[in-house]
């Protein structure tokens, strides 16, 4: 994404390298450098020349090199693997500082106090259907044949396609969903990923601007949380369906045609291939690449990267035939160490 969605985000004025360097408490490498003008934020590999960046761990510094950031906060110890075009912000808190730079950028999109439930600027095709105490922000759009339940709330500048059916208590933002898209009662779609940042000040929440994006034909349970992206987007494939009470973090990004039964639990940045099953209370670990038709057996602990098509299970999950094996064999020893001697 090449930068926050202005349906859901506003972005404020730009801000000199100094005025960033005093807000963040960093210590600009070259002062004379201090008047390069910002105008926002952004990952290393999306960062433009006119954008802030962040390095905190050595094992990045392949895209801090590649990178076009007009500007990087970083650690004194990485100074000189700044490239020379780019602004050097040093802090001891690369990521915290890039926090607080981030919320001097943008401000979420909100409805204005008072406004009616639906808003004069929501825009409603033919045929839609809305329940009692249904909330539609600025900018919302809904498409034809949509029906939408009681007391369920879409915020500024959320589109749902057609033909879909959303419960009621549905709350939904920041988010683009396809047509014939089912979203269960009590669901919660966009709401900001866990993201912190570490400081001397304590933890801090890093401002989560990306989006979520429901592809045709999904199915999203009832109380099923789905966080939108940090900065990328967090992607459900065309026709993928997610049972009840799981949760989807930040930056996911699930292929089509898979299968999440209830409980299940994938961590940030995680990656799903086409046709790839889970079992209930499955728990995958962050950053992690699940393979297409790979399967993730029940209550499964994945701590490592699946093939496609492979199936694992045990907490750490394992290839199904290791862990059947390492069963057996638990399982003769305790028997045997039963014989009485």
């Amino acid at each position: 994404m090449a930068a926050p969605d202005p349906r859901f985000y506003e972005t404020l004025a730009p801000a000199s390298a100094a005025e960033l360097a005093e807000l963040s408490g960093a210590v600009l490498a070259d002062p004379v450098r201090g008047d390069l003008v910002l105008t926002g934020v952004a990952p290393l590999r999306h960062a433009s020349g006119a954008a802030a960046g962040f390095l905190s761990d050595r094992k990045h510094l392949d895209a801090l090199h590649a990178s076009k950031a007009g500007a990087c906060f970083v650690a004194p110890a990485l100074v000189d693997a700044v490239p020379a075009g780019c602004v050097a912000l040093l802090t001891a808190e690369p990521q915290a500082a890039y926090a607080k730079a981030a919320q001097r950028f943008y401000r979420v999109r909100r409805s204005e106090p008072g406004a009616p439930l639906v808003h004069s600027t929501a825009r409603l095709e033919d045929g839609v259907v809305l329940g009692p105490g249904v909330v539609l922000g600025p900018g919302a759009r809904v498409g034809s044949g949509t029906e939408i339940g009681a007391y369920t709330v879409l915020g500024p500048g959320v589109c749902i396609g057609r033909d879909c059916q959303l419960g009621s208590n549905v709350a939904i933002g920041f988010a683009l969903v396809g047509d014939r898209v089912r979203i269960l009662s009590g669901a919660v779609i966009g709401e900001a990923g866990f993201g912190i940042a570490g400081g001397s000040a304590g933890a801090m929440d890093i401002p989560q601007l990306g989006r979520v994006i429901l592809q045709d034909g999904v199915t999203v349970g009832a109380c099923t949380c789905i966080d939108r992206g940090a900065y990328d987007d967090t992607v459900v494939g065309e026709n993928t369906k997610i049972d009840n009470l799981v949760q989807v973090a930040h930056n996911c990004v699930i292929g089509r045609n898979c299968v999440l039964a209830g409980h299940v639990g994938l961590s940030g940045s995680v990656t799903v291939g086409d046709g790839a099953m889970f079992g209930g209370r499955a728990g995958i670990a962050d950053h992690i690449s699940i393979g297409a038709g790979a399967r993730v057996a029940a209550a499964a602990g994945v701590m490592r990267d699946i093939p496609a098509g492979e199936t694992w299970c045990g907490a750490p999950a394992r290839p199904i035939r290791t862990f059947m094996k390492e069963v057996a064999w638990l399982s003769r020893s305790a028997a045997a160490k039963a014989q009485p001697q």
